[in-house]
């Protein structure tokens, strides 16, 4: 069996894993940290992060309704304007080729947040981008029996 990503190269993944702590602890909603992880991933594809992030929303609280529809949160009305805003940037900066950086989601995301959060909520999407291909690439997979 091929080594992972954190056996072959252990201080990459550790200087991942240090982000990932500091953004537990960067004051953000850990119910929006869990949308915004779990959307990327979904849009990724990336199978271990959306059954990790969606057993991690539960654990926080979050309801099956707002987890089964987060790929409609457009649509549907059970998230705030706040998490509008963090949805779409984080659509945007996702599917950056496709969408880039849309100026209208920036705006609406600095009406909502202060500068701090709007910056933690960047870096927060670009590590669950990192994350989603690090688990694709890097071997991480789903062990084949349900939660």
């Amino acid at each position: 069996m091929p080594k992972s990503l954190p056996e072959i190269v252990p201080d990459a993944y550790r200087a991942i894993r240090e982000v990932e702590a500091y953004m537990r602890g960067c004051g953000l909603d850990k119910s929006l940290i869990e949308l915004i992880k779990l959307r990327a991933s979904q849009i990724n594809g990336c199978a271990f992060c959306i059954d990790m992030h969606t057993k991690d929303a539960r654990k926080n609280g979050e309801t099956e309704q707002r987890l089964y529809l987060l790929n409609a949160w457009r649509e549907a009305p059970f998230y705030t304007e706040r998490e509008r805003a963090a949805l779409a940037w984080t659509e945007h900066l996702t599917r950056l080729p496709i969408d880039h950086a849309s100026t209208a989601a920036y705006d609406r995301l600095h009406e909502l947040f202060s500068d701090t959060e709007a910056a933690n909520i960047t870096v927060l999407i670009g590590l669950i981008n990192l994350w989603n291909r690090v688990a694709i690439g890097g071997g991480f997979h789903l062990q084949g029996k349900a939660a």
